[in-house]
């Protein structure tokens, strides 16, 4: 079991730690629904750690990028990031990542940390152009720092102006008196905020002086079990639930970061895909009578038949409703059908609703 270089805070601080993704990683501290709620009206951080950074360097890192990803990274400016995909050649997802363009022909990918050596050999096997990769996944650090008090919070610990960072841009500044963080206005909970890369020698002196700092605000530790309430309620995917090997992207309502402007890996089959129409969707759905869907019921239509599977659920913190995600047939996908959650022997009444579940 890895340890990321906070661990030992963590435990000092009472987590409950569980294995994740080979790493030894904070669950929760005070509870999921406090935790949760901090982040909506507070700031809260994560230790995210775990998650994988691959550096793409030379004149063809863009080709590599275009060729292996579904987005059209051609259109980022140095500052900008892109929220993509790496589509396999059955159809399915390798896995979903995020494409930040450093230099003029320097990238880092960010993956998913159960699918760090997957990934890399997938890239690898396409880099027939020369491009130098480097797996930093070990040398660097990462803090989401989320809420809608993240800004003010954190803006003494930079001469950036943190509010001026658009959605999806990020800074390479000096942060809490070290150089050269990437502060970086992406994040995994609607709620705002900003996540930081850093060596792993820094991030103890990061992590406390966010805290220092941030302790005026309320600031507190999230466990793994907001973050997944959060995303949840944005409707956000999360790979090995809702996309996987055998999810194509346009199933999974990706048809956004799916751009046939430009030749991918099984881009001509998933065009086809596209012009034919998918046969299940990925939708967002909320229960209208009292329960709890999890991951892996059945979703059923009024007469008990089987018409697809829920890929997370939960009891919203924010709503207070049961909530998931789940691929229905698509003539069960449109807004408002009635759907039926099958918990135990109960057939527990749904409808398909409009994401995100959480608005501001």
């Amino acid at each position: 079991m890895k340890n990321t270089a906070l661990t030992h805070i963590h435990e000092s601080l009472g987590a409950k730690m569980v294995p994740f993704a080979g790493f030894n990683m904070p669950v929760q501290y005070e509870g999921v629904n406090a935790e949760h709620e901090t982040v909506r009206n507070g700031v809260g951080v994560f230790d995210v750690s775990h998650m994988g950074e691959f550096l793409l360097s030379g004149e063809n890192a863009l080709a590599l990028i275009q060729k292996v990803t579904s987005n059209d990274a051609s259109v980022l400016e140095i500052g900008r990031a892109q929220y993509s995909c790496l589509p396999n050649n059955e159809g399915g997802i390798v896995d979903d990542l995020i494409v930040y363009r450093m230099k003029e022909n320097q990238y880092l990918l960010v993956v998913n940390a159960s699918n760090i050596e997957k990934d890399w050999n997938w890239i690898s096997s396409h880099n027939d152009l020369g491009v130098d990769m480097r797996n930093l996944s070990d040398e660097y650090s990462l803090l989401a720092i989320q809420g809608p008090k993240a800004v003010e919070a954190m803006q003494s610990l930079t001469p950036t102006d943190l509010a001026a960072i658009k959605y999806y841009h990020f800074e390479v500044a000096p942060f809490a008196g070290i150089e050269n963080v990437i502060i970086s206005a992406t994040g995994y909970t609607g709620s705002g905020g900003f996540e930081i890369y850093c060596k792993n020698e820094d991030a103890e002196h990061i992590w406390n002086k966010v805290f220092e700092t941030g302790a005026s605000f309320g600031i507190k530790p999230i466990g793994l079990a907001a973050r997944d309430t959060l995303r949840l309620e944005m409707g956000f995917c999360l790979y090995g639930n809702d996309i996987n090997d055998t999810t194509s992207p346009l199933e999974a309502g990706l048809g956004w970061i799916t751009k046939f402007t430009k030749d991918f890996v099984n881009s001509e089959n998933l065009k086809k895909q596209k012009e034919a129409g998918v046969t299940r969707k990925l939708v967002g759905f909320e229960l209208t009578e009292r329960g709890i869907p999890r991951h892996d019921y059945e979703i059923v239509d009024a007469d008990g038949n089987n018409i697809g599977i829920v890929t997370s659920g939960t009891m919203a913190p924010s709503l207070g409703k049961g909530i998931g995600l789940g691929y229905v047939k698509t003539e069960f996908s449109a807004i408002d059908s009635p759907i039926f959650i099958q918990i135990r022997n109960n057939k527990v009444a749904a409808k398909v609703v409009k994401l995100p579940f959480y608005k501001k």
